[in-house]
């Protein structure tokens, strides 16, 4: 026997393992597909837009039914062409559902901003500016501001964690030369009733709003009411790119007073648009998986070069983090100057 009668063999079965580890990645990603595919549809049903929660728990049960028997039990052509059939009528259905501003809104949500711009002239209206007594306790103020483009000189990164782990919020706020910061956050925006729901999300629950605040009141309520733990990082740009992001914010908050949107976790949520309004005015980076894990997106930010230099991570982290400060400063009007004062490469706003 030579060299050459036994490459072929070898090769064949090495062919041949191939092909079985090919077929079988086939028949794992179909699987996997038709799963996908059913639990989208059934929580789709389960959380649409149908006013009796027993009949969207009962159809959603139905649905994951069907597609068992389709798809597994019966598996044959015409039941797959069942299964696709229906599987499209309840995605027509559900993409039908269209957001509203026209609902109960709690009252932290129920005041859509707008923004008037007239050359280096923002006005901006519906600026939201409780006095918290608790987190459901408050005194309801909306107020109208008037800023100058041309005196932002700086954007600040705030990350603010409800519980401890790799998810937290984050929000931005935006400073200047001769007025306090203008802070703002995006949030889901919630009826009376509900209240932030992470599957949910994911299903057309919850519209989109962008809440523009004194930070007294969207850093103030976390900080020193909800008791979360509350981050501030002075983000290293050059305040051409803050004002031109500060008018791509400008220009979203109109249009979603014109058109609302849905909220989604993984596609539309606080990190992910800051992110992508970023790329609008020169960012430069891939997707980060800490763009959806954002409690580590401080980590993100120092490692990409945009947070103050000369400090480890740590240490930048541990002294970055405000809540006695702006539970020192409680409602007082220097609340930006204080939660600020003792901040590394900061200087204390206006």
């Amino acid at each position: 026997m030579t060299a050459s009668d036994i490459h072929p063999a070898g090769a064949g079965g090495t062919g041949r393992r191939r092909g079985r580890l090919a077929s079988r990645a086939i028949a794992v990603a179909g699987f996997l597909l038709r799963v996908l595919l059913v639990a989208w549809a059934g929580m789709s049903i389960h959380f649409s837009n149908l006013p009796w929660p027993w009949l969207r728990t009962t159809l959603a049960i139905a649905f994951v039914v069907f597609g068992i028997l389709t798809l597994w039990v019966r598996d044959s052509p015409r039941s797959r062409v069942a299964f696709g059939v229906l599987f499209c009528v309840v995605a027509a259905w559900i993409f039908s559902i269209a957001p509203s501003h026209e609902r109960d809104w709690i009252e932290e949500d129920a005041v859509l901003p707008r923004a008037f711009i007239d050359g280096d002239r923002v006005r901006i209206a519906g600026v939201r500016d409780f006095t918290y007594r608790s987190p459901l306790d408050f005194d309801v103020r909306h107020l109208e501001r008037e800023v100058s483009v041309s005196s932002l000189n700086s954007v600040d990164f705030y990350v603010s964690y409800w519980m401890p782990g790799p998810v937290a919020h984050t929000f931005v706020s935006f400073n200047f030369d001769d007025a306090p910061p203008v802070s703002i956050s995006i949030e889901a925006r919630f009826e009376k009733g509900e209240g932030f729901a992470p599957v949910a999300s994911l299903f057309r629950q919850f519209e989109l709003i962008y809440v523009v605040g004194e930070e007294r009141d969207i850093v103030g309520v976390r900080s020193n009411h909800r008791k979360e733990d509350v981050y501030l990082y002075r983000l290293q740009v050059p305040p051409e790119a803050a004002r031109a992001l500060f008018l791509v914010y400008m220009e979203r908050i109109n249009e979603l007073a014109e058109r609302p949107e849905w909220y989604h976790l993984l596609k539309s949520n606080c990190t992910l648009n800051i992110v992508r309004y970023a790329n609008l005015v020169g960012r430069r980076g891939r997707v980060d998986i800490r763009h959806i894990l954002n409690g580590w997106a401080d980590r993100y930010l120092y490692r990409a070069g945009f947070l103050v230099p000369g400090l480890p991570f740590e240490a930048l982290r541990q002294q970055s983090w405000i809540n006695d400060a702006a539970q020192a400063a409680g409602d007082g009007a220097d609340f930006p100057q204080r939660i600020r004062a003792a901040l590394p490469g900061m200087p204390a706003a206006r």
